[in-house]
Protein backbone atom coordinates (compact mmCIF):
# COMPACT_ATOMS: atom_id res chain seq x y z
CA UNK A 1 0.00 0.00 0.00
CA UNK A 2 1.07 3.40 -1.03
CA UNK A 3 2.42 5.82 2.04
CA UNK A 4 0.09 7.56 4.24
CA UNK A 5 -1.75 10.51 2.87
CA UNK A 6 -3.69 13.75 4.19
CA UNK A 7 -7.31 13.42 4.12
CA UNK A 8 -7.24 16.01 1.18
CA UNK A 9 -5.33 13.38 -0.97
CA UNK A 10 -7.21 10.53 0.29
CA UNK A 11 -10.61 12.11 -0.98
CA UNK A 12 -8.88 13.63 -4.74
CA UNK A 13 -7.49 10.44 -4.82
CA UNK A 14 -10.84 8.33 -3.75
CA UNK A 15 -13.05 10.82 -6.36
CA UNK A 16 -10.78 9.89 -9.65
CA UNK A 17 -11.13 5.89 -8.77
CA UNK A 18 -14.83 6.61 -7.94
CA UNK A 19 -15.39 8.40 -11.15
CA UNK A 20 -13.39 5.97 -13.59
CA UNK A 21 -14.63 2.82 -12.39
CA UNK A 22 -18.14 3.80 -12.59
CA UNK A 23 -18.32 5.46 -15.52
CA UNK A 24 -19.50 2.79 -17.55
CA UNK A 25 -22.00 1.99 -15.26
CA UNK A 26 -23.96 5.93 -15.60
CA UNK A 27 -24.25 5.68 -19.19
CA UNK A 28 -24.56 2.78 -21.90
CA UNK A 29 -22.82 3.78 -25.43
CA UNK A 30 -24.08 2.67 -28.82
CA UNK A 31 -21.33 0.16 -29.25
CA UNK A 32 -22.55 -1.93 -26.10
CA UNK A 33 -26.27 -1.67 -27.36
CA UNK A 34 -24.77 -2.94 -31.11
CA UNK A 35 -23.29 -5.70 -29.06
CA UNK A 36 -26.24 -7.08 -27.30
CA UNK A 37 -28.05 -6.51 -30.18
CA UNK A 38 -26.01 -9.28 -31.62
CA UNK A 39 -25.69 -11.54 -29.02
CA UNK A 40 -29.67 -11.24 -28.58
CA UNK A 41 -30.05 -12.10 -32.53
CA UNK A 42 -27.91 -15.13 -31.96
CA UNK A 43 -29.62 -16.34 -28.94
CA UNK A 44 -32.93 -15.89 -31.32
CA UNK A 45 -31.80 -18.10 -33.50
CA UNK A 46 -30.41 -20.64 -31.29
CA UNK A 47 -33.23 -20.64 -29.75
CA UNK A 48 -35.60 -21.57 -33.06
CA UNK A 49 -32.90 -24.13 -33.53
CA UNK A 50 -33.53 -25.98 -30.58
CA UNK A 51 -37.20 -25.50 -30.64
CA UNK A 52 -36.75 -27.96 -33.47
CA UNK A 53 -34.80 -30.25 -32.00
CA UNK A 54 -37.54 -30.15 -28.62
CA UNK A 55 -40.24 -31.02 -31.33
CA UNK A 56 -38.12 -33.87 -33.46
CA UNK A 57 -36.04 -35.18 -30.89
CA UNK A 58 -31.89 -35.48 -30.81
CA UNK A 59 -32.66 -37.10 -34.48
CA UNK A 60 -31.51 -33.45 -36.11
CA UNK A 61 -28.63 -33.83 -34.67
CA UNK A 62 -25.45 -36.12 -35.46
CA UNK A 63 -26.06 -37.82 -32.55
CA UNK A 64 -26.36 -41.65 -32.80
CA UNK A 65 -26.04 -44.90 -30.85
CA UNK A 66 -22.50 -44.44 -31.29
CA UNK A 67 -21.43 -40.80 -30.71
CA UNK A 68 -24.05 -40.30 -28.49
CA UNK A 69 -22.18 -36.96 -27.12
CA UNK A 70 -21.24 -34.51 -29.42
CA UNK A 71 -20.74 -30.63 -29.77
CA UNK A 72 -22.79 -30.21 -26.54
CA UNK A 73 -20.71 -32.50 -23.92
CA UNK A 74 -17.58 -31.07 -25.69
CA UNK A 75 -19.25 -27.47 -24.88
CA UNK A 76 -19.93 -28.50 -21.22
CA UNK A 77 -16.56 -29.46 -20.14
CA UNK A 78 -15.25 -26.37 -22.06
CA UNK A 79 -17.06 -24.50 -19.82
CA UNK A 80 -16.29 -25.88 -16.93
CA UNK A 81 -12.94 -25.98 -17.62
CA UNK A 82 -13.18 -22.15 -18.37
CA UNK A 83 -15.56 -21.66 -14.88
CA UNK A 84 -12.50 -23.16 -12.83
CA UNK A 85 -10.37 -19.52 -13.38
CA UNK A 86 -12.39 -17.82 -10.44
CA UNK A 87 -10.50 -20.20 -8.05
CA UNK A 88 -7.00 -19.96 -10.04
CA UNK A 89 -7.10 -16.05 -9.76
CA UNK A 90 -8.97 -15.20 -6.79
CA UNK A 91 -8.33 -18.30 -4.43
CA UNK A 92 -4.87 -19.70 -5.34
CA UNK A 93 -3.13 -16.44 -6.66
CA UNK A 94 -5.17 -14.08 -4.45
CA UNK A 95 -4.38 -16.81 -1.36
CA UNK A 96 -0.39 -15.49 -1.97
CA UNK A 97 -0.97 -12.03 -1.85
CA UNK A 98 -0.33 -11.03 -5.39
CA UNK A 99 -1.34 -7.96 -5.83
CA UNK A 100 -0.96 -7.62 -9.59
CA UNK A 101 -4.37 -9.44 -9.71
CA UNK A 102 -6.80 -6.92 -7.66
CA UNK A 103 -7.70 -4.98 -11.12
CA UNK A 104 -8.54 -8.30 -12.81
CA UNK A 105 -10.12 -10.55 -9.97
CA UNK A 106 -13.76 -9.90 -10.23
CA UNK A 107 -13.47 -10.08 -14.07
CA UNK A 108 -12.44 -13.29 -13.59
CA UNK A 109 -15.22 -13.96 -10.91
CA UNK A 110 -17.94 -12.85 -13.85
CA UNK A 111 -16.45 -14.83 -16.23
CA UNK A 112 -16.21 -18.01 -13.61
CA UNK A 113 -20.25 -17.40 -12.78
CA UNK A 114 -21.49 -16.72 -16.27
CA UNK A 115 -19.39 -19.99 -17.76
CA UNK A 116 -20.61 -22.27 -14.62
CA UNK A 117 -24.17 -21.58 -15.34
CA UNK A 118 -24.12 -21.97 -19.06
CA UNK A 119 -22.49 -25.52 -18.24
CA UNK A 120 -25.53 -26.69 -16.16
CA UNK A 121 -27.90 -25.45 -19.13
CA UNK A 122 -25.42 -27.18 -22.22
CA UNK A 123 -26.50 -30.33 -20.41
CA UNK A 124 -30.70 -30.01 -20.59
CA UNK A 125 -29.39 -29.03 -24.20
CA UNK A 126 -27.84 -32.26 -24.56
CA UNK A 127 -31.16 -34.10 -23.19
CA UNK A 128 -33.69 -35.37 -25.44
CA UNK A 129 -36.18 -35.24 -22.81
CA UNK A 130 -35.30 -32.04 -20.65
CA UNK A 131 -39.25 -32.52 -18.72
CA UNK A 132 -37.09 -35.63 -16.63
CA UNK A 133 -33.90 -33.49 -15.60
CA UNK A 134 -35.68 -33.87 -11.96
CA UNK A 135 -35.44 -37.59 -11.79
CA UNK A 136 -31.53 -36.94 -11.80
CA UNK A 137 -32.26 -35.38 -8.12
CA UNK A 138 -35.67 -37.64 -7.33
CA UNK A 139 -33.92 -40.96 -8.79
CA UNK A 140 -30.21 -39.78 -8.57
CA UNK A 141 -27.76 -42.85 -7.26
CA UNK A 142 -24.45 -42.04 -5.65
CA UNK A 143 -22.19 -44.45 -7.88
CA UNK A 144 -23.67 -42.31 -10.74
CA UNK A 145 -20.41 -39.68 -11.90
CA UNK A 146 -23.28 -37.75 -13.36
CA UNK A 147 -25.19 -37.29 -9.97
CA UNK A 148 -21.86 -35.87 -8.22
CA UNK A 149 -21.20 -33.63 -11.46
CA UNK A 150 -24.58 -31.70 -10.81
CA UNK A 151 -24.18 -31.89 -6.89
CA UNK A 152 -20.63 -29.90 -7.64
CA UNK A 153 -21.68 -27.91 -10.51
CA UNK A 154 -24.70 -26.64 -8.37
CA UNK A 155 -22.65 -25.74 -5.31
CA UNK A 156 -20.09 -24.35 -7.66
CA UNK A 157 -22.64 -22.02 -9.15
CA UNK A 158 -23.42 -21.10 -5.32
CA UNK A 159 -20.22 -20.52 -4.19
CA UNK A 160 -19.29 -18.40 -7.16
CA UNK A 161 -22.17 -15.98 -6.85
CA UNK A 162 -20.96 -15.38 -3.11
CA UNK A 163 -17.53 -14.92 -3.68
CA UNK A 164 -18.48 -11.86 -6.58
CA UNK A 165 -21.12 -10.80 -4.32
CA UNK A 166 -19.66 -10.64 -1.13
CA UNK A 167 -16.51 -8.62 -2.30
CA UNK A 168 -18.91 -6.55 -4.31
CA UNK A 169 -20.91 -4.84 -0.86
CA UNK A 170 -18.52 -2.58 0.08
CA UNK A 171 -18.76 -1.07 -4.07
CA UNK A 172 -22.34 -1.44 -3.80
CA UNK A 173 -22.28 0.95 -0.52
CA UNK A 174 -20.28 3.50 -2.91
CA UNK A 175 -22.48 3.31 -5.32
CA UNK A 176 -25.79 3.85 -3.62
CA UNK A 177 -24.22 6.90 -1.78
CA UNK A 178 -22.46 8.44 -4.92
CA UNK A 179 -25.07 7.86 -7.59
CA UNK A 180 -28.48 7.90 -6.96
CA UNK A 181 -28.47 11.59 -9.23
CA UNK A 182 -26.40 9.54 -12.23
CA UNK A 183 -28.87 7.01 -12.71
CA UNK A 184 -32.47 5.50 -13.39
CA UNK A 185 -34.33 5.20 -10.39
CA UNK A 186 -34.75 1.29 -10.63
CA UNK A 187 -31.06 0.79 -11.11
CA UNK A 188 -30.50 3.03 -7.98
CA UNK A 189 -32.82 0.57 -6.00
CA UNK A 190 -31.44 -2.36 -6.95
CA UNK A 191 -27.64 -1.52 -5.56
CA UNK A 192 -29.48 0.00 -2.57
CA UNK A 193 -31.24 -3.42 -1.85
CA UNK A 194 -28.19 -5.56 -2.96
CA UNK A 195 -25.76 -3.42 -0.35
CA UNK A 196 -27.68 -4.41 1.95
CA UNK A 197 -27.19 -1.33 4.36
CA UNK A 198 -23.02 -1.62 3.89
CA UNK A 199 -21.94 1.49 5.90
CA UNK A 200 -18.63 0.76 5.53
CA UNK A 201 -17.65 0.07 9.38
CA UNK A 202 -14.47 -1.51 10.81
CA UNK A 203 -16.39 -4.61 12.12
CA UNK A 204 -18.06 -4.80 8.99
CA UNK A 205 -14.58 -4.79 7.12
CA UNK A 206 -13.15 -7.37 9.52
CA UNK A 207 -16.29 -9.92 8.89
CA UNK A 208 -15.91 -9.29 5.47
CA UNK A 209 -12.44 -10.40 5.10
CA UNK A 210 -12.84 -13.39 7.33
CA UNK A 211 -15.33 -14.71 5.12
CA UNK A 212 -14.16 -13.65 2.05
CA UNK A 213 -11.01 -15.76 3.13
CA UNK A 214 -13.01 -18.61 4.00
CA UNK A 215 -14.76 -18.76 0.86
CA UNK A 216 -11.20 -18.71 -1.10
CA UNK A 217 -10.22 -21.45 0.68
CA UNK A 218 -13.67 -23.51 0.28
CA UNK A 219 -13.76 -23.14 -3.68
CA UNK A 220 -10.13 -24.80 -4.10
CA UNK A 221 -11.45 -28.33 -3.27
CA UNK A 222 -15.00 -27.67 -4.47
CA UNK A 223 -13.29 -25.92 -7.72
CA UNK A 224 -10.84 -28.76 -8.25
CA UNK A 225 -13.64 -31.47 -7.23
CA UNK A 226 -15.97 -30.23 -10.41
CA UNK A 227 -13.71 -30.55 -13.29
CA UNK A 228 -12.17 -33.67 -11.94
CA UNK A 229 -15.77 -35.15 -11.24
CA UNK A 230 -16.21 -34.23 -14.97
CA UNK A 231 -13.11 -35.73 -15.99
CA UNK A 232 -14.58 -39.10 -14.24
CA UNK A 233 -17.33 -39.29 -16.83
CA UNK A 234 -14.42 -40.32 -18.81
CA UNK A 235 -11.63 -41.99 -16.99
CA UNK A 236 -14.43 -44.76 -15.71
CA UNK A 237 -14.98 -46.56 -18.99
CA UNK A 238 -12.54 -48.16 -20.81
CA UNK A 239 -12.49 -47.00 -24.09
CA UNK A 240 -9.36 -45.89 -26.02
CA UNK A 241 -8.64 -42.78 -25.00
CA UNK A 242 -10.39 -42.22 -21.86
CA UNK A 243 -9.08 -45.24 -20.06
CA UNK A 244 -6.49 -43.12 -17.92
CA UNK A 245 -5.67 -42.27 -14.15
CA UNK A 246 -4.18 -39.22 -15.04
CA UNK A 247 -7.43 -37.47 -16.34
CA UNK A 248 -8.45 -35.24 -13.27
CA UNK A 249 -5.32 -33.80 -12.77
CA UNK A 250 -5.21 -33.24 -16.69
CA UNK A 251 -8.50 -31.52 -16.89
CA UNK A 252 -8.04 -29.66 -14.26
CA UNK A 253 -4.29 -28.15 -15.72
CA UNK A 254 -6.40 -27.77 -18.63
CA UNK A 255 -8.88 -25.29 -17.27
CA UNK A 256 -5.84 -23.10 -16.09
CA UNK A 257 -5.32 -22.28 -19.62
CA UNK A 258 -8.73 -22.05 -20.77
CA UNK A 259 -9.74 -19.71 -18.33
CA UNK A 260 -6.36 -17.70 -18.16
CA UNK A 261 -6.89 -17.08 -22.07
CA UNK A 262 -10.80 -16.04 -21.64
CA UNK A 263 -9.25 -13.63 -18.55
CA UNK A 264 -6.70 -12.13 -21.36
CA UNK A 265 -9.38 -11.60 -24.05
CA UNK A 266 -12.28 -10.04 -21.57
CA UNK A 267 -9.35 -7.24 -19.65
CA UNK A 268 -8.15 -6.03 -23.43
CA UNK A 269 -11.58 -5.25 -24.50
CA UNK A 270 -13.00 -4.08 -20.93
CA UNK A 271 -9.85 -1.94 -20.91
CA UNK A 272 -10.30 -0.68 -24.11
CA UNK A 273 -14.07 0.28 -24.36
CA UNK A 274 -14.22 1.47 -20.67
CA UNK A 275 -10.27 2.96 -21.28
CA UNK A 276 -9.04 1.69 -17.93
CA UNK A 277 -5.52 1.90 -18.68
CA UNK A 278 -4.55 3.10 -15.28
CA UNK A 279 -6.12 0.53 -13.36
CA UNK A 280 -5.65 -2.69 -15.98
CA UNK A 281 -1.93 -1.80 -17.00
CA UNK A 282 0.94 -3.22 -19.24
CA UNK A 283 1.93 -4.61 -16.15
CA UNK A 284 -1.46 -6.75 -15.20
CA UNK A 285 -0.91 -8.45 -19.24
CA UNK A 286 2.45 -9.41 -18.31
CA UNK A 287 1.93 -11.10 -14.98
CA UNK A 288 -0.79 -12.64 -16.68
CA UNK A 289 1.30 -13.78 -19.72
CA UNK A 290 3.64 -15.17 -16.95
CA UNK A 291 0.91 -17.04 -15.21
CA UNK A 292 -0.51 -18.43 -18.76
CA UNK A 293 3.22 -19.84 -19.32
CA UNK A 294 2.83 -21.67 -15.64
CA UNK A 295 -0.44 -23.62 -16.18
CA UNK A 296 0.51 -24.29 -20.11
CA UNK A 297 3.74 -26.00 -19.50
CA UNK A 298 2.13 -28.39 -16.64
CA UNK A 299 -0.72 -28.86 -19.20
CA UNK A 300 1.77 -29.62 -22.07
CA UNK A 301 3.47 -32.37 -19.35
CA UNK A 302 -0.07 -34.12 -18.97
CA UNK A 303 -0.87 -33.87 -22.99
CA UNK A 304 2.56 -35.59 -23.19
CA UNK A 305 1.49 -38.34 -20.75
CA UNK A 306 -1.69 -38.92 -22.37
CA UNK A 307 0.21 -40.16 -26.02
CA UNK A 308 3.39 -41.18 -25.09
CA UNK A 309 1.99 -43.94 -22.28
CA UNK A 310 -0.60 -45.15 -24.95
CA UNK A 311 1.68 -45.06 -28.01
CA UNK A 312 4.23 -46.94 -26.11
CA UNK A 313 2.07 -49.69 -25.05
CA UNK A 314 0.08 -49.67 -28.76
CA UNK A 315 -2.79 -51.65 -27.79
CA UNK A 316 -4.95 -52.73 -30.78
CA UNK A 317 -7.43 -49.90 -29.73
CA UNK A 318 -4.73 -47.33 -28.78
CA UNK A 319 -3.59 -47.23 -31.99
CA UNK A 320 -6.34 -46.98 -33.91
CA UNK A 321 -7.44 -43.64 -31.71
CA UNK A 322 -3.41 -42.39 -32.47
CA UNK A 323 -3.46 -43.17 -36.09
CA UNK A 324 -6.63 -41.11 -36.12
CA UNK A 325 -5.31 -38.12 -33.89
CA UNK A 326 -1.97 -38.03 -35.51
CA UNK A 327 -2.72 -38.99 -39.38
CA UNK A 328 -6.01 -39.16 -39.50
CA UNK A 329 -9.25 -37.52 -40.14
CA UNK A 330 -8.86 -35.75 -36.85
CA UNK A 331 -5.24 -34.80 -37.82
CA UNK A 332 -5.53 -30.99 -38.91
CA UNK A 333 -7.54 -30.44 -35.54
CA UNK A 334 -5.18 -32.13 -33.31
CA UNK A 335 -2.40 -30.34 -34.45
CA UNK A 336 -3.82 -27.06 -35.10
CA UNK A 337 -4.97 -27.20 -31.58
CA UNK A 338 -1.39 -28.17 -29.95
CA UNK A 339 0.83 -26.30 -31.85
CA UNK A 340 -1.93 -23.11 -32.12
CA UNK A 341 -3.53 -23.38 -28.63
CA UNK A 342 -0.39 -24.73 -26.76
CA UNK A 343 3.20 -24.45 -28.65
CA UNK A 344 2.69 -21.30 -29.62
CA UNK A 345 1.40 -19.42 -26.97
CA UNK A 346 3.92 -20.69 -24.36
CA UNK A 347 6.97 -20.07 -27.01
CA UNK A 348 5.50 -16.24 -27.46
CA UNK A 349 4.67 -15.87 -24.16
CA UNK A 350 7.56 -16.33 -23.02
CA UNK A 351 8.94 -13.09 -24.61
CA UNK A 352 8.47 -10.17 -22.91
CA UNK A 353 7.53 -8.03 -25.99
CA UNK A 354 4.65 -10.36 -26.43
CA UNK A 355 3.66 -9.99 -23.11
CA UNK A 356 1.50 -6.80 -24.48
CA UNK A 357 -1.79 -6.06 -24.22
CA UNK A 358 -2.54 -6.52 -28.06
CA UNK A 359 -0.60 -9.93 -28.43
CA UNK A 360 -1.79 -11.38 -24.95
CA UNK A 361 -5.48 -10.79 -26.34
CA UNK A 362 -4.58 -12.15 -29.88
CA UNK A 363 -3.05 -15.17 -27.56
CA UNK A 364 -5.98 -15.65 -25.42
CA UNK A 365 -8.08 -16.08 -28.14
CA UNK A 366 -6.08 -18.91 -29.75
CA UNK A 367 -5.74 -20.74 -26.71
CA UNK A 368 -9.73 -20.37 -26.05
CA UNK A 369 -10.15 -21.56 -29.58
CA UNK A 370 -8.23 -24.37 -28.71
CA UNK A 371 -9.81 -25.38 -25.60
CA UNK A 372 -12.59 -25.70 -27.35
CA UNK A 373 -11.25 -28.05 -30.48
CA UNK A 374 -9.42 -29.85 -27.45
CA UNK A 375 -12.46 -30.86 -25.91
CA UNK A 376 -14.06 -31.99 -28.98
CA UNK A 377 -11.20 -34.22 -30.06
CA UNK A 378 -11.15 -35.80 -26.90
CA UNK A 379 -14.94 -36.66 -27.02
CA UNK A 380 -15.93 -37.66 -30.29
CA UNK A 381 -12.71 -39.75 -31.90
CA UNK A 382 -12.94 -41.98 -28.76
CA UNK A 383 -16.72 -42.48 -29.20
CA UNK A 384 -16.32 -43.51 -33.00
CA UNK A 385 -13.88 -45.96 -31.78
CA UNK A 386 -15.90 -48.45 -30.01
CA UNK A 387 -14.21 -51.60 -28.83
CA UNK A 388 -17.00 -53.69 -30.99
CA UNK A 389 -17.09 -53.54 -34.53
CA UNK A 390 -19.43 -50.87 -35.80
CA UNK A 391 -21.77 -53.27 -38.22
CA UNK A 392 -25.07 -53.32 -39.71
CA UNK A 393 -25.44 -49.95 -39.21
CA UNK A 394 -26.42 -46.87 -41.12
CA UNK A 395 -23.10 -45.30 -42.50
CA UNK A 396 -23.76 -41.92 -40.45
CA UNK A 397 -23.25 -44.42 -37.48
CA UNK A 398 -19.43 -44.49 -38.24
CA UNK A 399 -18.84 -41.11 -38.04
CA UNK A 400 -19.79 -38.15 -36.34
CA UNK A 401 -20.01 -34.51 -38.36
CA UNK A 402 -22.13 -31.56 -36.49
CA UNK A 403 -25.53 -30.66 -38.14
CA UNK A 404 -26.10 -27.02 -38.13
CA UNK A 405 -29.31 -27.21 -35.90
CA UNK A 406 -26.35 -28.30 -32.89
CA UNK A 407 -23.90 -25.48 -34.84
CA UNK A 408 -26.40 -22.84 -34.23
CA UNK A 409 -27.76 -24.23 -30.75
CA UNK A 410 -24.24 -24.73 -29.18
CA UNK A 411 -22.89 -21.20 -30.83
CA UNK A 412 -26.48 -19.62 -28.98
CA UNK A 413 -25.46 -21.46 -26.00
CA UNK A 414 -21.84 -19.76 -25.79
CA UNK A 415 -23.36 -15.99 -26.78
CA UNK A 416 -26.01 -16.30 -23.67
CA UNK A 417 -22.40 -17.14 -21.69
CA UNK A 418 -20.88 -13.75 -23.23
CA UNK A 419 -24.21 -12.15 -22.44
CA UNK A 420 -24.36 -12.55 -19.09
CA UNK A 421 -20.79 -11.47 -18.66
CA UNK A 422 -21.48 -8.24 -20.40
CA UNK A 423 -24.50 -7.40 -18.04
CA UNK A 424 -22.63 -7.94 -15.48
CA UNK A 425 -19.97 -5.72 -16.55
CA UNK A 426 -22.22 -3.06 -17.15
CA UNK A 427 -24.08 -3.36 -13.92
CA UNK A 428 -21.11 -3.23 -11.70
CA UNK A 429 -18.16 -2.13 -11.38
CA UNK A 430 -15.36 -4.53 -12.96
CA UNK A 431 -12.66 -3.64 -11.02
CA UNK A 432 -13.13 -3.57 -7.26
CA UNK A 433 -13.32 0.75 -5.93
CA UNK A 434 -12.71 -0.11 -2.47
CA UNK A 435 -9.16 -2.71 -2.74
CA UNK A 436 -7.94 -0.32 -5.40
CA UNK A 437 -8.49 3.02 -3.21
CA UNK A 438 -7.08 0.63 -0.53
CA UNK A 439 -3.88 0.10 -2.82
CA UNK A 440 -3.27 4.03 -3.24
CA UNK A 441 -3.38 4.60 -0.28
CA UNK A 442 -6.95 6.10 0.75
CA UNK A 443 -8.86 5.40 3.89
CA UNK A 444 -11.69 3.84 2.59
CA UNK A 445 -13.70 3.64 5.17
CA UNK A 446 -13.51 7.22 5.75
CA UNK A 447 -14.37 8.00 2.13
CA UNK A 448 -17.86 5.55 1.62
Amino acid sequence: MSEIKSQEEQKVIFEKIRKDILRPVMSISYGYKLWVGILLTIIAVAVWAYYYQLRDGLMVTAMRDYVSWGMYIATFVFFVATALVGMLISAVVGLLGKKWIIPISRIAEMIALAFVMMAGIIIVVDMGRPDRLLNVFIHGRFQSPIFWDITVVTTYVTISMLLLFLPLLPDLGIMRNHLKKDIPAWQWNIYNILSLGWVGTPNQYKILHRTIRVLLVLIIPVALAIHTVTSWLSAATLRAGWDSTIFGPYYVSGAFVAGSGAVLIAMYFIRKAYKLEEYITDESFNMMGKLLVLVSLVYLYFNLNEFLVPGYKMKTADAVHLHTLFVGKYAFMFWATQIGGLFLPIFLSLFRKMRKPFPMMLIGIAVVLGAWFKRFIIIIPTLIHAHLPIQNVPQEFHEYNPTGIEITITIGVIAISVLIFTILVKLFPVIPIWETAHEKGVDIEKNL
